[in-house]
């Protein structure tokens, strides 16, 4: 049974009118989506519905305006709220043959997939939707079961946050790309002993990391086909080791802090303070670090492994059809826009993610502030290292939530002295094994 990366279940929704709103006729589209006002066809009404603030529900009826300029015959209506209670709505509004025509996704995107309730937008391809400067691990990710039915509405791509003026104090060279496992642990203890007590090189993201590490190695967390782990208990072993031996050295944040100072709390994390160095964070989190500490952050990927640095681009979230719209050709065409059009790449801006064509980015670039200049800058070099360095986009598995616990629990349990690296890995192992009900 496959399943998808849990970013996270959001949002509540407003009201529920009719699913596929519309007009009289369903004709062929006059022109594609980011050209000039059409021709006369019979007229369509679309319903839209996303999650998010104020701030968000504004850019997005301003894009949805403009695209109805561009596309007199279609009609938008769009609907917002904030993210509790939106997928609770959702399942309603889809058990009652009622949703929208247009719906937001996000890490639960295959779920929906599996309920056969998403549009296949293959037939649109090369048509009414072009995804041909479209990232391939974002049609990737967007592809189930063979079919088309979800398009990226922007991108991250997780990489290490450098604070470039700690390195400087400790007159150690930023790292560029390409850099090891091996130089990451040593640049790591080199930081902290030069500066001194209360500093440190890194964050620990043994749990964090781990997907990458084995992506690394031609392994994965979990085989979505067969349904079971893919990786062996050892890997683990290594993995755990890596970080424990960093930790004896004094290159890591101490257990302790990291529980008070998680580096996932952006207003609590000691990179933000100036206590340390580096932190794996994805790209969109970086504009957020940066507001909070006077010091230059920088993004450099991830440590290479045998086989590449295992990062591809990550949906944040994206758009679906619903599979009984009566205007699957406006509804392509909407999707279109959203990913292809300047107006709306300029009016929607990062606040999904990066966009996720390489044309958009650079659009973005021209008048982009020093800040998201890195963000686009960083993830543009993700992007052309994935296509020689290609990997498979990755799901999180059923009961994440679960097994992410478990891996936490393991970490500060050998970070704390309570369990050696082998048992606290076999105890997480074998918990993994019963979460997952299977074998590797």
């Amino acid at each position: 049974m496959r399943r998808h990366l849990g970013v996270g279940m959001m949002a509540l929704l407003l009201a529920g009118t009719t699913a596929c709103s519309g007009g009289s006729g369903n004709k062929e589209n006059a022109g594609a989506a980011g050209g000039g006002p059409e021709t006369s066809v019979d007229q369509v009404e679309l319903r839209i519905m996303w999650w998010g603030d104020q701030k968000r529900a504004d850019r997005t009826n301003e894009a949805l305006r403009k695209f109805e300029e561009k596309h007199p015959h279609i009609k938008v209506i769009g609907e917002f709220a904030p993210s509790s209670g939106y997928f609770d709505k959702l399942n309603t509004q889809l058990a009652s043959g009622t949703a929208p025509d247009v719906f937001f996704l996000g890490g639960n995107v295959i779920d929906y997939s599996e309920k056969g309730v998403l549009l296949d937008l293959q037939p649109y391809v090369d048509k009414e939707l072009k995804l041909a400067d479209m990232d391939k691990a974002m049609v990737e990710y967007g592809t189930l079961d063979g079919k088309l039915v979800h398009i990226s509405a922007g991108a991250n791509a997780r990489g290490m946050a450098i604070n470039t003026e700690l390195f400087k104090k400790a007159g150690v060279p930023v790292p560029a790309d390409g850099w090891t496992w091996e130089e990451y642990s040593r640049i790591s203890q080199e930081i902290s002993k030069k500066l001194g007590k209360g500093y440190y090189g890194t964050y620990n993201f043994t749990v964090e990391g781990m997907d990458i590490y084995l992506k690394q190695r031609g392994k994965q967390l979990y085989d979505m086909g067969q349904g079971k782990l893919s990786f062996e208990e050892q890997d683990a072993v290594d993995w755990f080791n890596y970080w424990n031996d960093m930790y004896k050295k004094g290159g890591i944040v101490t257990p302790d802090l990291q529980v008070s100072n998680p580096p996932g709390d952006t207003s609590k994390s000691l990179l933000v303070t100036g206590k340390v160095a580096m932190s794996l964070i994805p790209s969109n989190q970086f504009t957020a670090h940066q507001n909070l500490i006077q010091d230059t952050l920088t993004m450099v990927q991830v440590p290479r492994g045998p086989k590449g640095t295992g990062v591809v681009f990550e949906s944040s979230q994206g758009l679906s059809g619903y599979a009984k719209t009566e205007h699957p050709k406006e509804v392509a065409t909407l999707m279109n826009y959203w990913v292809n059009d300047p107006d709306a790449a300029r009016i929607l801006g990062s606040d999904r993610g990066v966009p996720v064509t390489s044309k958009m980015r650079e659009l973005l670039m021209l008048d982009a502030s020093a800040q998201e200049q890195i963000v686009y800058d960083y993830t543009n070099r993700v992007s052309e290292a994935t296509l020689k360095e290609p990997f498979a986009v990755s799901y999180n598995p059923p009961n994440f939530t679960e097994f992410s616990k478990l891996a936490e629990t393991a970490v500060q349990e050998i970070g704390f002295g309570q369990k050696s690296v082998e048992q606290g890995v076999a105890d997480f192992y074998n918990g993994a094994l019963q979460i997952f009900g299977s074998t590797p």
